[in-house]
């Protein structure tokens, strides 16, 4: 029998495993600056974490979502993306504290999982990296969580980007442009898709997130929620938008932008690149948005929240398609060649006190001849190859090379066990 990754997941293999953490760390240095702390959840939920936040009308929920019963019975589901476990773990050990400094200011990374049709830079178990920042109602960390997002990108070497804003607003907001979408998709129900028919009456505004070409005239065409804006609404989005044109952070308001989650409310963005490798045109790679409602619906107190999720895959892609360059992984300092049964041990020893003094070290495990461990050292593009034989063990020696201009030096054996950092810095 054959055995094979299951369908829409993906081996990340050395080489490529790489590249992932250069992602990975490049977020990390950067949410550092921006005084945002690493959190951990589990990779599975209770399924009402998700299908309460998510909203009932979702994809996620009603088409996604890996869910199942336990041996104990209880209805569980793999994470399919990363707020509401947050927000869950927030809400559990009390985060919200007075003792807390506000806001709070946390990210993550880790795999999520939706049952989706497999594509390009789409897998069942993809990855996110996200943060969320709880405990602040102001419009400026709306604008931070953007240009950190912004900024983010920038660093992977990504600069054909374009933002995209929009408002959800607040209650009031919602529940007047709720009835102006109802009153008018209903004349077109007969023409609308099944699952819009379906989603009408129950959340209108999942509608707009149609991809279905029957919906799309009728998308286009549906009236503007910046129109049913509440003084309160108004005026945060505007500050948003003040705040954007201070710092030099080029938008566009598009009044489609829903997100594919009922939690949102008020500010929503999308980053798009405009890259082939993803599609035709210009295609969302990091979203986000405000939650204010969200910690308070998973059972802690009124507390708003606002944050942003990137797909790891779908950033890679992008980077491979601009030809951004990666950092050299895993250089190699030394390689020992031995040469001689004696010299076997003797490399083994070396190689160790290189490696106990920080420096990344190599030797053969084959049993090759002195020629072809040469060739293994430049293939591997080691900065220093250092060989010994039955001689050099003798008499307590052994021979250093520079392979980057050929110069070579003899230097006793425990020195270069000792000072190896010292010897090369004053010889070559």
């Amino acid at each position: 029998m054959r055995y094979q990754r299951p369908k829409g997941t993906a081996d990340i293999l050395p080489g490529e495993s790489e590249k992932w953490q250069y992602i990975e760390e490049t977020a990390r240095m950067l949410f550092s600056d921006y005084r945002y702390r690493e959190i951990r959840t589990p990779m599975f939920e209770n399924f009402d974490v998700f299908s309460r936040t998510s909203g009932e009308t979702s994809d996620i929920v009603t088409k996604e979502m890996y869910d199942f019963y336990d041996k104990g019975d209880r209805h569980v589901t793999l994470r399919p993306e990363g707020t509401a476990g947050v927000v869950r773990s927030f809400v559990e050990n009390k985060l919200y504290g007075p003792d807390t400094q506000k806001p709070v200011k946390v990210f993550y990374m880790g795999p999520m999982f939706r049952y989706e049709r497999p594509q390009s830079g789409r897998l069942r178990e993809f990855h996110q990296i996200g943060v969320e920042a709880f405990g602040s109602e102001a419009p400026e960390l709306d604008v931070e969580v953007i240009a950190m997002a912004m900024d983010l990108l920038q660093h992977y070497g990504i600069n054909d980007l374009r933002l995209a804003i929009n408002t959800l607003g607040d209650q009031e907001t919602r529940d007047n442009y709720r009835k102006a979408l109802i009153d008018y998709l209903t004349p077109h129900f007969d023409s609308l898709s099944e699952d819009s028919q379906e989603r009408l009456n129950k959340n209108p505004l999942r509608v707009l997130d149609s991809k279905d070409p029957a919906d799309q005239v009728f998308v286009d065409n549906a009236p503007s929620i910046l129109d049913y804006l509440s003084d309160n609404a108004k005026k945060h989005f505007d500050k948003v938008t003040t705040l954007l044109n201070e710092l030099g952070i080029e938008y566009k308001i598009d009044h489609t932008i829903v997100r594919g989650l009922d939690y949102y409310n008020h500010t929503i963005f999308e980053i798009m690149a405009n890259s082939k490798s993803l599609g035709e045109g210009y295609t969302t790679i990091c979203a986000g948005g405000r939650y204010d409602g969200l910690v308070n619906e998973l059972g802690g107190p009124e507390m708003p929240g606002v944050g942003f999720g990137l797909g790891v895959e779908r950033l890679l892609l992008l980077m491979e398609a601009e030809k951004v360059e990666f950092p050299e992984f895993n250089p190699l300092d030394a390689y020992v060649v031995g040469i001689g049964e004696k010299a076997n041990l003797e490399s083994l020893k070396i190689v160790q006190s290189l490696r106990m003094n920080g420096f990344s070290a190599d030797r053969d495990y084959l049993n090759r001849k002195p020629k072809a461990q040469f060739k293994t050292a430049n293939k591997m593009n080691a900065n220093y190859t250092l060989t010994i034989g039955d001689q050099e063990i003798e008499d307590g020696t052994i021979h250093v090379k520079n392979m980057e201009n050929s110069k070579e030096e003899t230097f006793k054996l425990e020195e270069v066990k000792q000072n190896f950092g010292k010897l090369i810095e004053e010889n070559f």
